[in-house]
Parts: structure tokens; C-alpha cells; sequence
């Protein structure tokens, strides 16, 4: 189980300001998705350095940015992240991991498989585990009994029906095919 991850710590108390009371249910929905990706693709030292920056900046566009239409704020904030720490080369991989954890559709296989991993994670939590994919039913429990929801996808509601109420035409904008 993953629950010390320095990288992502450190970007989430980074901003845990704008973040508020969000904080704990925003890191812990974090948790469960790098959890329920490592299950499902486990990697290097590398590898989780990646995923750190990308599950920690992943969803951060809806605080920092102040809507709902977070991707491009997000991938904006991971981007500058990157660059500050001179780590240029990672920028593709993990704004694509960003940007494309909302699509509905498999990520084209010619892709970074990382890519479709997190989609998949990201799904895993959003959905309350009703999709799975090829997660083991017992990595699941232990990842939302370590990381509980606290609320998180409530949130989630409530900031889609602000959304909504605005923009009626583009209730989900962060949504792919």
C-alpha cells in the first residue's frame, strides 16, 4: 500500500490553502488513485515519481482555478511544477495523464501505458468502484479503508451542479471520448 508518497505531500501541503477544507478528501481520493494504479501497473522508482506529480496536480485546477473546466488549469500547474524542478522530459507523459483521465474511451495502445492506467484509476474512484477493471476486489477495500472518501464525491457533486447552473450547455467540460 502506498501511503507515504514525499512527492505528492509536498505539492498537496503546497497548496493546501486553496485547497481548505477540501484538503483531506482531495488527498485522500489522491491515495486511492495512485493505490489503485500501482495494483494495476507498478513501475519503478521513476514511475511513482510520475505518478506522484500527475495524481497530485491531476484534479487541483477545480481549487486553484476556481472551475470546473480544471483540466487545462491543471496540466498548467504540473507543467510549471516540472519545469521548476527541471524535469522537462516528464512534461508529455504526465500532462497527458492529466489530460486524458476523463476520457470514456481506452486511451489508443500506441499511447504511454501509464496514460491508460490512470484513466482507469481515476475512473476506479470516481465511480465507487461500480467499474473496476483489473483491480483486485481486495486492493479496493484496502485502498478505501486506508484512504476514506470524507466526503470527496459529494464535493465532486456539488461543484458539477454549480457548474451546470452556469453552464448549461457544458454541464461535465472536463469529459472526453
Amino acid at each position: 500500500m502506498l501511503d507515504r508518497l514525499a512527492v505528492l505531500d509536498e505539492i498537496l501541503e503546497h497548496h493546501a490553502n486553496v485547497l481548505g477544507r477540501d484538503f483531506h478528501p482531495y488527498r485522500n481520493h489522491t491515495y486511492r488513485v495512485a493505490n489503485f494504479h500501482w495494483c494495476m501497473l507498478p513501475g519503478t522508482v521513476h514511475d511513482l515519481y510520475v505518478l506522484s506529480v500527475a495524481v497530485a496536480f491531476h484534479d487541483l485546477g477545480i481549487w486553484t482555478a476556481g472551475t470546473f473546466d480544471y483540466l487545462a488549469p491543471s496540466e498548467a500547474l504540473a507543467r510549471q511544477y516540472l519545469l521548476e524542478q527541471e524535469r522537462p522530459e516528464l512534461v508529455p507523459v504526465v500532462v497527458a495523464m492529466i489530460s486524458e483521465h476523463h476520457r470514456i474511451s481506452r486511451v489508443p495502445p500506441d499511447q504511454d501505458r501509464r496514460i491508460e492506467a490512470f484513466r482507469r484509476a481515476d475512473w476506479i474512484d470516481v465511480s465507487l468502484g461500480l467499474l473496476r477493471f483489473d483491480l483486485h476486489p481486495d486492493d479496493f477495500t484496502r485502498a478505501v479503508q486506508r484512504f476514506p472518501r470524507l466526503g470527496f464525491h459529494l464535493r465532486l457533486v456539488q461543484f458539477s451542479l454549480r457548474h451546470g447552473l452556469r453552464h448549461p450547455l457544458r454541464p461535465l467540460p472536463m469529459m472526453k471520448r
